[in-house]
């Protein structure tokens, strides 16, 4: 039992025994099952426990209790390692209240088909019980991961019980990194339903949160930022760190030793992390938060059985029914009289969304060649192709860099004393060849303009297609006056100093001011190319394409009003008014549209 604040506890059940989570998942760290107590004029006890440790929870709420009586059970998740204490719970506190929703009765009477729930409380979205002090606000989240579950906010001392989310593997004093179980746990669990649970975040974001506290784990309390962003990024399918994972299978060890020759040459061309899998022999869940986790994916199997290798079967169906996307992806195939893996592999990922597939793909008939090895060659100069970019000296002025320049949609880099700072625009233009001349045009209110001001030069990263809704959000959102934009984020760095955003970049060209024009609203800086770098062949981003592909669907389904063009916010309300500002993007009126 652990208190959270004044009359809330915690009472965290660990478990050492179980060795698979739901039957597939290894836990060698334990689990943890949470229940939480609020005690106050009127007493709510929160989700119950594993039928394992049903005695000793009770026990625990004896305790703490002192004597009194609960007068709430509130449910907000019915898989059995929460739900299979209720009737237990009951039988000792016959007269409580049980507190749900309807989904959540229903599957209470499929469980429990003897539990005879007389007192209970059906609530709706936005529904609150007061308990005297505390006041509880009940936020439905559906398929998160279950299609009754909902979250409960406490108002007093601002506490968000999260049900699954931010939940991970470990028991409560596991002492590992937070993100390591926790990731496994999301991509394991809750994965396939990132939608759903943006859509949580959303009213999240409406929420003041002080302490998370989820039904596995320990309860979160300081910095929720990087929780919230870390869920914010698995749950849009953006690469959380640049790096490149090869996941393979091999019989007779041929294809191992094309992956070990990739892996070597992926290092020494600068590959920031290679993280490599025998899917026979490692553990398949590490396997699938690793292939989340990074950028980029190479796939090394062989033709068996007219077929691919089943574990490399279970490993694509694995990333494929938790929605794999937004990466960019190699191959390795290997035969010896009909090789289909390589065909095989790209269909099964046919279903996935914006993949970026490398042009090169290693076909090995048994044992390695010399062809081949030419061929891991290639792939990984393909892969490296950035990251050689970056770290070479050669070159520095390619002009095919320029050619990325469009209408499209940039992040402009700069730094002070202070910090590493950047800032979308859409205004970028090459004016002069000879020598080459772009212009830059920046909103005067923003602090990357201030910063470019002072200090005369800027990086110029021309955004590709793959660049996720997150990127945008972070760079274009929100002010570097009070946020660290480059908190958490993979970067490079020019010969200027200046950063260069990693993965989702094709070509970056660094900027020295010759000459300012003020227009008002903006600045216009009128520069020479000091390097210019081309980092990938991906097409670049435009402006059509982002709000087409990129930026969410509005949630306007059966509203009325105006939606913010550049984020997706709906304001409800039949005028909007000039002066009014998106409280997500900060952008103005102007970039609104009815809807019809």
């Amino acid at each position: 039992m652990t208190k959270i604040t004044d009359n809330v506890y915690h009472i965290g059940i660990d478990d050492y025994i179980t060795d698979l989570f739901e039957g597939q998942y290894k836990i060698p760290n334990g689990i943890s099952y949470n229940s939480y107590v609020i005690s106050d004029s009127k007493v709510a006890v929160l989700d119950t426990v594993d039928e394992k440790f049903s005695e000793v929870w009770l026990d625990e709420i004896k305790n703490i209790l002192s004597g009194k009586s609960p007068d709430y059970l509130i449910i907000q998740h019915m898989e059995p390692d929460h739900s299979a204490s209720i009737d237990m719970f009951m039988n000792v506190y016959p007269d409580v209240c049980v507190v749900a929703n309807e989904k959540t009765f229903e599957m209470i009477e499929a469980f429990f088909p003897d539990l005879s729930v007389v007192n209970k409380c059906e609530v709706s979205e936005g529904d609150t019980l007061s308990l005297g002090e505390h006041t509880l606000n009940f936020v439905f989240a559906p398929m998160v991961h279950w299609p009754e579950v909902m979250v409960t906010y406490e108002s007093k001392n601002k506490i968000l019980f999260s049900a699954d989310g931010f939940g991970r593997f470990g028991t409560v004093g596991y002492s590992g990194e937070w993100a390591d179980e926790a990731r496994r746990y999301y991509f394991g669990i809750v994965g396939k339903y990132g939608p759903q649970v943006q859509s949580l975040l959303k009213k999240a974001e409406t929420l003041d949160i002080k302490h998370i506290c989820p039904l596995h784990g320990n309860v979160l309390s300081g910095n929720l930022e990087y929780y919230l962003n870390l869920y914010d990024m698995w749950s849009s399918y953006d690469a959380e760190s640049d790096g490149v994972v090869i996941a393979y299978t091999s019989v007779y060890g041929n294809t191992k030793e094309a992956v070990l020759k990739l892996e070597s040459m992926l290092k020494e061309r600068g590959c920031p992390k290679v993280v490599t899998f025998d899917l026979c022999r490692d553990d398949l869940s590490v396997a699938v938060e690793n292939a989340f986790r990074y950028s980029k994916l190479i796939l090394a199997t062989t033709t068996y059985n007219s077929d691919i290798f089943p574990q490399m079967y279970y490993f694509i169906h694995a990333l494929i029914e938790r929605n794999f996307q937004n990466r960019s992806v190699g191959i390795i195939e290997n035969g010896s009289w009909a090789p289909r893996a390589g065909s095989i592999m790209r269909t099964m990922l046919d279903k996935s969304k914006n993949l970026y597939w490398y042009d090169t793909a290693v076909k090995i008939k048994s044992a390695l060649s010399q062809e081949n090895i030419n061929e891991i060659d290639n792939l990984s100069k393909e892969v490296c192709f950035e990251y050689m970019a970056l770290n070479t000296n050669d070159n520095n002025l390619n002009p095919e860099a320029l050619f990325k320049i469009g209408y499209g949609l940039y992040v402009v880099t700069c730094a002070n004393n202070l910090c590493d700072n950047g800032t979308i625009v859409n205004a970028v233009t090459q004016v002069t060849n000879t020598p080459d001349r772009v212009a830059v045009a920046i909103n005067k209110g923003s602090y990357s303009h201030d910063i470019i001001k002072d200090t005369g030069i800027m990086n110029v990263n021309c955004l590709a297609e793959n660049a996720p809704f997150s990127l945008f959000k972070r760079f274009g959102f929100a002010s570097g006056r009070d946020t660290d934009k480059f908190d958490g984020v993979s970067f490079e760095r020019t010969s200027n100093g200046l950063a260069v955003l990693a993965g989702y970049v094709n070509a970056v060209i660094s900027l020295k001011t010759e000459q300012y024009i003020d227009l008002d609203t903006h600045g216009m800086f009128i520069c020479s190319v000091t390097e210019s770098k081309v980092l990938s062949q991906m097409p670049t981003m435009t402006y059509t394409h982002y709000l087409s592909d990129v930026r969410p669907k509005p949630d306007a389904e059966n509203k009325k009003g105006f939606v913010c063009k550049i984020c997706g916010y709906v304001y409800e309300g039949e005028e909007l008014p000039p002066d009014y500002i998106c409280p997500l993007c900060k952008h103005g009126a102007s970039d609104f549209e009815k809807i019809n």
